[in-house]
């Protein structure tokens, strides 16, 4: 994993998630400044039985990037997270040589763990509970940006695959949940197994030793 495991286990549980449901590309590197988008999302025109990832999958309903934090996402953050999907969108329009339609541009989805209202506010964000769940914000539609609140989601199987990239104990119930689920669930064991290796490093690096004990004890995988 990389210096910052969390970050690391975010993009390798949406990897491990959405790849049945179309192309996914890590760390994809964008022309211009180098900068690096954490997750590209570029989904399979149809995809057939398989369980749903419920809003997860929403959010990746169409070509999508998302940024996980496992912070509080900071204004500046924001901002340079957007500027990578604007350098994305101009970087797909060249490969395409046209303009493409907009709903063929990817939206970015930031995944943070808190944010405040005075934050929101500044961006323009607003809920849409009726289409979407409490806790997802959306920016005016031309930035094609929306920001999840994970402490902030239902507690519902809707929004598990969500919730287990939060903190504390919103992460800690989601793992719980996920252990729960039935053996032969597809995405059970893989989780299980990245928030294991996610344990294993903290420890290793002395790096809130606590909280990876706590992950090691409810991801009882390897007993």
């Amino acid at each position: 994993m990389s210096q910052f495991p969390h970050d690391q286990f975010a993009k390798d549980l949406l990897e491990s998630l959405l790849s049945p449901f179309g192309k996914v590309e890590t760390d994809r590197k964008i022309s211009g400044e180098v900068r690096e988008i954490d997750v590209c999302f570029f989904p399979h025109p149809e995809v057939a039985n398989l369980p749903s990832l419920g809003l997860l999958q929403r959010l990746a309903s169409t070509r999508a990037a998302f940024e996980p934090f496992r912070n509080p996402v900071t204004p500046t953050q924001i901002r340079s997270c957007m500027a990578k999907l604007f350098d994305l969108h101009a970087e797909l329009e060249r490969q395409a040589q046209r303009q493409p339609h907009e709903s063929e541009l990817p939206h970015l989805w930031i995944l943070t763990p808190t944010l405040s209202a005075a934050t929101l506010k500044s961006f323009g964000a607003i809920t849409d509970e009726e289409q979407w769940s409490k806790g997802v914000y959306l920016l005016p539609p031309g930035y094609c940006t929306g920001i999840v609140v994970i402490h902030q989601l239902p507690e519902t199987p809707d929004t598990l695959w969500l919730r287990v990239l939060g903190k504390h104990k919103v992460q800690q119930r989601a793992i719980q949940e996920i252990n729960g689920l039935d053996l032969s669930h597809p995405y059970r064991q893989n989780a299980l197994e990245l928030l294991a290796d996610l344990a294993v490093v903290l420890e290793a690096k002395q790096n809130r030793v606590g909280g990876a004990c706590a992950l090691a004890r409810i991801a009882k995988i390897r007993s």
